[in-house]
């Protein structure tokens, strides 16, 4: 099983600000629940009990929200609105153990990753980026890991993207395909178009094995001075197999302000203590 969870937050934010000047762009709420949380619950409802934030010492709201409030407990009981405790402190953290692991320098994704790698501990682990927020039956992440369990491998989470959408995206030469599963070739940071070598996009969510690590250390900064996790998975495909699994349902990318908005009106419109209401809203502003 897979126990540990890895969920990089350090970034900067700087497509919301000023909102994200003093609040993490990861603690923006969707509706009423911060980006962040939708994230953490998926990992936790596969079954993992560690998740190890890698973050920066300005962000420290985000273990502020993850630390139980007893004091904010006690007086909503005290006020008799017991049914809000579920939702300041949810019973699924009661067992999780959580860890802040500062990222000092902002060296990209695969550098964040190599900060988790002592207490990863020769694990295999999930990779979750909060910014993609997902909506199934089977969540995601569940959809991954039935993947990982039939092939004891690294295996990703993608999705179909418009070519014209490609360059912001990693994206894999497909091999063999079964099944919505798919034997990855090779893997390319956000080519264009016409270089893509297929339609075919990696979206948000990793299972690896703890080799991961090896390449990511062998990996060298990019001519922006990154560590890119694409690139180790690139070498990672020279040693070992990596699958990616296409994901079924819904996807907001909420790392830009266009997919923050769609998912937030989305939700509202499922929520039924406000959807009537967000319905008039639309439509007097059409």
């Amino acid at each position: 099983m897979i126990k540990k969870a890895v969920l990089p937050v350090a970034g900067f934010g700087t497509r919301f600000l000023p909102a994200s000047k003093a609040t993490p762009k990861e603690m923006l709420p969707i509706i009423d629940k911060p980006l962040v949380q939708y994230a953490v619950e998926e990992a936790i409802n596969i079954g993992i009990n560690e998740i190890i934030f890698i973050t920066s010492p300005e962000k420290y709201s985000i273990k502020k929200h993850f630390d139980k409030n007893q004091d904010f407990e006690d007086r909503l009981r005290s006020s008799g609105k017991d049914e809000m405790v579920e939702r300041l402190n949810p019973g699924i953290f009661t067992d999780v153990k959580f860890h802040y692991v500062n990222q000092n320098d902002q060296n990209g994704l695969g550098h964040a990753i190599l900060q988790a790698e002592d207490i990863v501990d020769g694990d295999s682990f999930a990779v979750l980026l909060p910014d993609d927020l997902f909506f199934s039956e089977k969540s995601c992440l569940s959809q991954l890991l039935d993947l990982y369990k039939r092939v004891d491998a690294s295996v990703i989470a993608v999705n179909k993207i418009d070519k014209d959408n490609i360059h912001k995206y990693g994206v894999i030469k497909p091999g063999s395909i079964d099944n919505n599963v798919i034997n990855i070739e090779d893997i390319v940071e956000k080519p264009n178009k016409v270089d893509a070598p297929s339609d075919i996009a990696v979206c948000g969510r990793y299972i690896f094995k703890s080799s991961i690590f090896n390449f990511l250390k062998s990996t060298g900064f990019d001519k922006s001075g990154e560590i890119q996790l694409t690139d180790a998975i690139k070498i990672l495909l020279k040693h070992e197999e990596v699958y990616a699994a296409v994901y079924t349902g819904e996807k907001f990318d909420c790392g830009s302000k266009q997919g923050f908005v769609h998912a937030t009106i989305a939700l509202a419109l499922r929520d039924k203590s406000i959807s009537n209401d967000i319905e008039k809203i639309i439509k007097e502003i059409i």
